[in-house]
């Protein structure tokens, strides 16, 4: 057993995020695990830019709502206690609904996250109302 010294929160990056994000990391399991870990808390309206993840990902909302695109257009909106599971090289895309914070549990296995341009106002503004 071991206790994993808590990581300073960073802010996301511009080339991945759309808006004000801040990621504290959880975990990033050692050989032979591959599991990653990362609390996300994202201002209103930000989000991430379109990516996917070559062996899957889940989404745990802590608080907010979130809202997850796909390259069909569908959106999926996911309030506090919600998990949403995108497939293995899904591109698709998350982040806060435009009046609220969010944050969720990023959870995912390996280093293999493709990052692509960044999600248009057009695309982000197909929001379901809530």
């Amino acid at each position: 057993m071991e206790l994993i010294e808590q990581q300073p929160t960073a802010t996301g990056p511009a080339d991945w995020f759309t808006g004000s994000v801040y990621i504290s990391p959880i975990c990033a399991g050692a050989a032979p695990s591959r599991l990653r870990a990362s609390l996300v808390r994202f201002t209103p309206g930000a989000r991430t830019h379109w990516h996917r993840h070559r062996l899957g990902q889940t989404l745990h909302i802590v608080s907010g709502i979130a809202l997850v695109g796909t390259r069909d257009g569908r959106i999926i909106e996911a309030r506090q206690g919600d998990t949403v599971w995108t497939p293995p090289d899904e591109e698709h895309w998350h982040g806060a609904v435009g009046d609220q914070f969010m944050a969720h549990l990023a959870m995912w296995e390996g280093d293999d996250v493709t990052w692509a341009e960044a999600v248009t106002d057009q695309q982000y503004g197909r929001t379901p109302a809530h």
